[in-house]
């Protein structure tokens, strides 16, 4: 049997550069924030193209560059839109028939709780009484 080496890729977490320190996705967020600029640009005039064309510039260079705990950002909005859309708290809503609810109520009360009685101590070492207090929760009173 030959001694084969293979090669293990590492650092496949790592994006590809493509463009100096961008890559492929940073540099399409940018090309997009860039034409959409432009095309801002050839149809606004100048007040109302900075009021609307630096803050869509902003937000293309943090969407491209900008990292929230390791991730980029824009996994980051994705995820908190989905946190927004899904409800915070979740409640069972059964609707009861009347049949269910005539079962209920014709149902015996429940049983108070017995109360909790002493165990006697067992016949032993030392250890077996304290296992007994820590597994009672201190129910058990050794006799001193």
């Amino acid at each position: 049997m030959p001694d084969s080496q293979y090669t293990v890729p590492q650092f496949i977490d790592v994006e590809d550069k493509i463009l100096g320190p961008l890559s492929v996705r940073q540099f399409l967020i940018l090309l997009v924030g860039i034409l959409i600029d432009v095309a801002l640009w050839r149809l606004m005039r100048l007040v109302p193209f900075l009021l609307t064309g630096i803050p869509l510039f902003a937000i293309s260079v943090v969407f491209t560059f900008a990292r929230i705990n390791g991730m980029p950002f824009h996994y980051f909005v994705l995820n908190l839109v989905q946190s927004f859309r899904k409800p915070r708290l979740r409640v069972w809503d059964k609707t009861m028939t009347l049949a269910e609810v005539k079962k209920q109520m014709l149902a015996p009360p429940p049983v108070a709780a017995v109360p909790v009685t002493r165990k006697t101590a067992p016949a032993g070492s030392r250890l077996q009484e304290l296992t007994l207090l820590v597994n009672t929760g201190g129910a058990y009173k050794p006799e001193e």
